[in-house]
């Protein structure tokens, strides 16, 4: 994921792999202006379908699993980035790029993702295709740094990963994502050995070097067409790598891309986060959610951790803390997409299925106040968020809660008050609850058996 710093703390380069950084991602990614609604008929239909979706996941896998560390950026040369000084630079790159050699996830389970996933009611998810750093996770025949050609695990059966990923959410019926780094700090064609690599962007002056930089977009281009054509029904190419765009003079040609990509998969949703404009089909906040209502489509990308990939001992968010962020965002008019790393040895593990178990404990019945619903001109009142049916019948109005608190026995809002005739009915059981109004306050008795340390819905019928 692209952030304007990482908080890094490097061990000694022995002791790396046993004893692994911890990266953890502070700040907010800011947002590029200039939403520009698409005109393809399928590509509004697709979009509208993903709007109504509302939760998703976000996969990050790969070499930097093993050693447990921050995906990536630990090989961009730039002042936020803090290594061992007893570390050459280019030391360092060796021994990140050769993680390729050890990556071996012999316990590779995409079923078992599938299953975890579906059970915590995601409807979507996005699966790293590739990152900054070039390791690919799908059997490209661009280059041959990929999981299915560099490494122990290219003789197993299952060697191309993301086909397998794809097709075990494929038969849960997700809406399938792929994420795609456009920058590849592995490619000769964008950080030429030549040249020092000072910072994320390409090392070389494109101007001067045409042809390599031609090069590098045919590189990118037919990546994409493969995993375009090669991995079934994708409903979403979600590029990542900001850099890369004609403002920073790093042009690759997206016209081109976005014709080519909907040539093979009709309707497909283009995510070129944080350029804006027409190749950004809806924005994508990091690590952060908007402080209003947008007027547009976008997704929060909210970590479980602190990291985007697996890291060793990680502490979990609670699953009071996930439901009462997507119940924010459901409200302001988004989606969130959850990130998860899976293990080094393909698994999702223990500490995120206990969270997500939870989650989905409360999303099977409680779902109807998050899925397919549109938002409602007063959608807050403290910890109380709103949602609405599309038909305008149904109101929603949810209690967030933190860990380690209790939602009261009494719940009172402002504004999107009942009137006479009307239904208020708790969304779990459909049980009918007793309400008054004083004013322009109401309040909602909710009975004793009710789980009170998670999250409650309400439903307003209208007469």
């Amino acid at each position: 994921m692209f952030s304007k710093r990482i908080a890094m703390l490097m061990m000694s380069f022995a002791a790396l792999a046993a004893q692994p950084m911890l990266a953890q991602d502070t700040d907010v990614m800011e947002q590029a202006d200039g939403y520009e609604w698409p005109t393809d008929k399928k590509v509004i239909e697709k979009l509208n379908k993903w709007e109504d979706l509302k939760f998703g996941v976000l996969f990050h896998w790969g070499i930097y699993a093993v050693p447990g560390i921050c995906e990536s950026w630990p090989l961009c040369n730039e002042d936020w980035i803090s290594r061992d000084t007893t570390v050459t630079y280019q030391d360092y790159k060796k021994w990140y790029w050769g993680l390729s050699k050890v990556f071996n996830p012999i316990k590779f389970n995409p079923n078992q993702w599938a299953d975890v996933m579906e059970d915590a009611g995601m409807k979507y998810m996005i699966f790293t295709t590739k990152h900054h750093d070039g390791f690919c996770m799908f059997d490209t025949k661009q280059t041959t740094y990929s999981i299915a050609q560099d490494g122990p695990f290219k003789n197993n059966p299952q060697k191309d990963v993301a086909k397998y990923v794809f097709k075990a959410f494929h038969d849960k019926d997700f809406m399938i994502g792929a994420y795609f780094s456009k920058p590849d700090w592995h490619s000769q064609d964008y950080w030429w050995d030549y040249r020092a690599t000072k910072d994320r962007n390409v090392n070389y002056n494109i101007t001067r070097y045409p042809q390599r930089w031609e090069n590098f977009k045919g590189f990118v281009y037919n990546q994409i067409e493969e995993l375009m054509t090669g991995y079934g029904d994708v409903d979403i190419l979600w590029l990542d790598g900001g850099q890369v765009c004609p403002q920073n003079n790093q042009d690759i040609d997206m016209p081109r891309i976005a014709k080519m990509a909907r040539s093979h998969q009709p309707g497909l949703l283009v995510v070129d986060r944080t350029i804006g404009g027409k190749y950004e089909n809806y924005q994508t906040p990091e690590r952060s959610i908007p402080a209003k209502q947008l007027n547009h489509p976008w997704e929060s990308c909210l970590p479980l951790t602190g990291a985007w990939g697996w890291i060793p001992n990680a502490h979990f968010q609670p699953a009071q803390k996930v439901l009462s962020s997507l119940i924010e965002v459901v409200a302001k008019g988004g989606s969130m997409v959850l990130g998860v790393g899976p293990t080094p040895e393909g698994l999702i593990e223990p500490g995120v299925i206990k969270v997500l178990e939870k989650v989905g404990q409360w999303m099977d019945v409680n779902g109807k106040a998050i899925y397919s619903t549109t938002i409602t001109p007063n959608y807050n009142d403290g910890e109380i968020w709103f949602t609405a049916s599309k038909d305008g019948k149904k109101l929603y109005a949810i209690r967030a809660v933190k860990e380690g608190e209790t939602v009261p026995n009494e719940l009172e809002w402002k504004g999107n008050i009942p009137v006479k005739g009307d239904q208020v009915r708790l969304v779990s059981t459909g049980k009918h609850l007793r309400w008054k109004v004083a004013g322009d306050q109401v309040k909602v008795y909710l009975p004793k058996q009710v789980d009170k340390t998670m999250p409650v819905a309400i439903e307003i019928v209208k007469k």
